[in-house]
């Protein structure tokens, strides 16, 4: 049985104010947040969404209190009561096409496509953004994103794939995603990818020196120096096995370039008299995932790092969202002049 939450607290992150003419959105698999923040910097209002994991759906109404969250499975979720939200968006699982795994891709279990699909026919949105990994644009899934496009069309959607990084807009991480937009087809012609911003991505020294030396470590300046290139792309791991650390040893080797030791996640900054390689703390991975610092993740140390390590990069999403909400305008003013 679905559980909408609504949880009080009596302190949460600022939101900015609604954009004049605020379009909706709905969200498929939410998680801890990171793309529901995106698209509400861009001006969007969260008409519900909708998240399995109670750790995240704990995150989001801890963060957003008067957000409409529900924990339940997406492939038993009931669309037509939101027929006509402006966007719905998902962050689909990733393992059936991570090269990571087996790439087992509609014949994985976890493979909700089916489910995305089923709800855009229920709801009708004027749009659909679905975020993945990089894997699902190989070759091998080259018949199964056909599939998925061909599904659109008989839907009235026009779909396309984007392979963009979340370092183009400012995220100070190497992370890859495949984004796919599916619009009628007259509003796919005002549609335009985000353009990646002109100032490189900070490193991870940069980003993260203030956090390193908060404890007074005597070491963190010539670590912040010595960490002078963007990260690697965080992991968040499966929700079902294995304890909090920063990936497979390539991911961690990567890593250790950047002085941090990858093989678990510390719960504190370096002490004064630290010596070796530090670890990186929840906040740290949230900061370099985008995560504002006020933005809280409920759960012990391992639930908020799987949380933070699955994320879809906040301004990442803000970039994609604000190209489908100028979209979206320019489309309704053409209809009303034609």
């Amino acid at each position: 049985m679905a559980t909408q939450l609504k949880l009080l607290q009596p302190a949460h992150p600022p939101r900015p104010a609604p954009a004049p003419g605020s379009l909706s959105v709905l969200e498929l698999c939410a998680g801890a947040g990171g793309q529901a923040l995106g698209f509400e910097q861009a001006g969007f209002e969260h008409a519900a969404l909708v998240e399995l994991n109670r750790h995240a759906c704990a995150t989001l109404g801890l963060n957003r209190p008067d957000w409409t969250v529900f924990e339940e499975d997406i492939e038993q979720f009931d669309g037509t009561r939101y027929r006509g939200v402006d966007v719905l968006a998902a962050g689909l699982p990733c393992p059936p096409f991570s090269v990571a795994g087996k790439q087992l891709g509609k014949h994985d279990d976890r493979n909700l496509f089916p489910a995305a699909l089923r709800l855009t026919g229920e709801m009708e949105p004027r749009a659909v953004m679905i975020e993945n990994v990089r894997g699902i644009l190989d070759p091998v899934f080259e018949e199964y994103r056909g599939a998925v496009a061909a599904e659109f069309a008989k839907l009235g959607y026009v779909s396309e794939w984007r392979l963009m990084n979340a370092s183009d807009f400012g995220v100070p991480q190497l992370r890859p995603r495949a984004i796919c937009i599916a619009l009628r087809s007259r509003s796919m012609e005002d549609f335009n990818w985000p353009a990646p911003v002109e100032t490189s991505a900070s490193t991870v020294g940069e980003v993260l020196s203030d956090l390193m030396a908060s404890r007074g470590w005597a070491g963190a300046a010539a670590w912040s120096a010595a960490a002078d290139m963007i990260a690697p792309t965080i992991v968040g791991g499966s929700h079902k096995h294995g304890g909090p650390d920063l990936g497979p040893t390539r991911a961690r080797k990567a890593w250790a370039r950047l002085g941090v030791d990858g093989l678990g996640i510390a719960n504190d900054a370096p002490s004064g008299d630290f010596i070796g390689m530090p670890r990186l703390t929840v906040s740290m991975v949230a900061r370099l995932q985008g995560f504002p610092d006020s933005w809280r993740f409920s759960g012990g140390k391992t639930q908020s790092y799987r949380q933070v390590g699955n994320a879809f990069p906040p301004p990442f999403a803000h970039a994609v969202a604000s190209c489908l909400r100028a979209c979206l305008v320019q489309s309704a003013s053409v209809r009303k002049v034609g």
